[in-house]
């Protein structure tokens, strides 16, 4: 039985409070109905006693305290799930945006979900391929991982988005994959930049996207990653399929929740962010992974704008140590016009081991990425060396790695918007600069793999 009261006390938008409240529970879903019969949303945040504070979706404005009435609905905010999500664009509330009718939803499901049970976990082994190299032969993505991209404003985070979104998948092509693209927070040109990549490449046929602008609702913005997840959750778990859920902007959901921690008179944490941040973003993240028994899995790549480039603050900080490793953006190497412009020394896949080696991608692979990030290193050295010295204070060897530096910059970093590379590809090229060097200095590739893979026109 749905109670109506018409006990509204406060409103101090975006919360409002209602006195006389009998059996409301925390995140249940309640209506507001205006004198004149519009309906907003809103949901439960605190019960204390008789009085329920709760949490509007929309404007406070045009609610009248002694005529509105507020309904309690029993259940929290819901997403229906079906198959049919695939191949069309929603708002934070889940509700279709693209035109298109509404979805016939198989069930329906609570959009808070539940973080993955750590016993229930399968490891994550297997490879997903991007298409770019810095991710693919460096810091590789495996599948039930999350590997968060920072970025900085200004960078071209949402290029690269786009372009794992269209180019991600798994190699054995009888796998179903799907991308649930969860945008928070962002500008409305960029959200048409996304629709309209999506379609253009025809990615939009596997996508389920949520578009939550930067206009809308501070409280739809918390909503939205929930909700894709949802959509992810289902189409793994219930459609087997394996599902790369990208989400940009995290740091627009951390400011959402310190406006949100404000207008309830929390005691602040650090910088100003909720206290409970740490915990907030760890249940959205423990959502990914692999479960024992079951087909699918849900891979995470969570991308977020470090305010100042600071990895120290707060939210990169705290997602650093959730997740399974970081893949860090370079604004030194977007200066110089290298898309995308990966920072391939601090980047770092936690699990990139256990996605490589024979019958993954190649047997070389392990081998040709740890010589190539030596000699990456190498070569940055020599040449801060040389801009200090000069070229005069470098020995021969010495050169040969400062060419080597120029040249993984110019050929295996930067790589166009729409260039997909294949994992054969990525690793050829790697061969193709290591034969830069003396092969006396490849110390971290067996023989056996030096032999077959190194170009022969260099090997003398």
């Amino acid at each position: 039985m749905i109670k109506e009261y018409r006990t509204i006390q406060q409103i101090a938008s975006p919360l409002m409070v209602v006195n006389q409240v009998e059996g409301a529970t925390y995140d249940e879903l309640v209506e507001v109905e205006l004198p004149d019969g519009s309906v907003r949303r809103a949901k439960v945040l605190e019960v204390n006693g008789d009085t329920a504070t709760v949490q509007l979706f929309e404007s406070a404005a045009g609610i009248n305290l002694a005529q509105s009435k507020v309904r309690f609905l029993g259940h929290p905010l819901q997403l229906g799930v079906s198959g049919d999500m695939l191949g069309r664009v929603f708002n934070g509330m889940g509700e279709p945006i693209d035109g298109g009718p509404e979805i016939l939803a198989e069930e329906y499901r609570d959009i808070n979900g539940l973080a993955m049970n750590p016993a229930a976990r399968d490891y994550p082994n297997e490879f997903i391929q991007t298409g770019i190299s810095t991710i693919d032969g460096l810091n590789t993505l495996v599948r039930g991982q999350k590997l968060p991209i920072f970025s900085g404003s200004g960078l071209p985070h949402a290029a690269l988005a786009a372009q794992i979104a269209r180019q991600a998948r798994v190699l054995d092509d009888a796998s179903n994959f799907a991308v649930v693209f969860a945008a928070i927070g962002i500008t409305f040109e960029e959200s048409e930049f996304f629709v309209q990549e999506f379609r253009r490449t025809g990615a939009i046929d596997r996508t389920v996207m949520f578009t939550n602008l930067a206009n809308d609702p501070a409280v739809e913005r918390i909503s939205t990653p929930k909700m894709a997840l949802t959509a992810a959750e289902y189409l793994a778990f219930e459609k087997d399929m394996h599902v790369l859920v990208i989400m940009t902007d995290i740091t627009n959901y951390a400011e959402a929740l310190r406006e949100i921690s404000a207008a309830k008179k929390e005691v602040p944490g650090r910088r100003g962010y909720p206290g409970y941040l740490y915990t907030d973003l760890a249940t959205m993240y423990e959502r990914a992974g692999r479960q024992l028994g079951k087909a699918g899995s849900i891979t995470m790549i969570p991308i977020l704008t470090m305010p100042e480039d600071d990895k120290t603050h707060p939210i990169p900080d705290l997602t650093g140590y959730i997740t399974e490793g970081q893949i860090i953006l370079s604004r030194e190497l977007h200066r110089m016009g290298i898309y995308p412009p990966v920072d391939v020394l601090p980047s770092l896949s936690r699990l990139k081991d256990k996605g490589i080696g024979e019958g993954k991608t190649r047997e070389d692979h392990s081998g040709t990425m740890n010589q190539l990030f030596a000699a990456y290193a190498t070569g940055k050295e020599a040449k801060e060396l040389m801009s200090i010295l000069g070229e005069a204070a470098l020995s021969p060897t010495d050169l040969l790695y400062a060419k080597f530096a120029s040249e993984f910059e110019k050929r295996y970093v930067a790589q166009g918007p729409d260039e997909n590379r294949s994992i054969q590809e990525t690793l050829n090229l790697g061969w193709d600069l290591l034969s830069i060097l003396p092969v006396g200095e490849l110390k971290r590739i067996k023989e056996e793999h030096i032999e077959k893979y190194l170009p022969k026109k260099d090997e003398a």
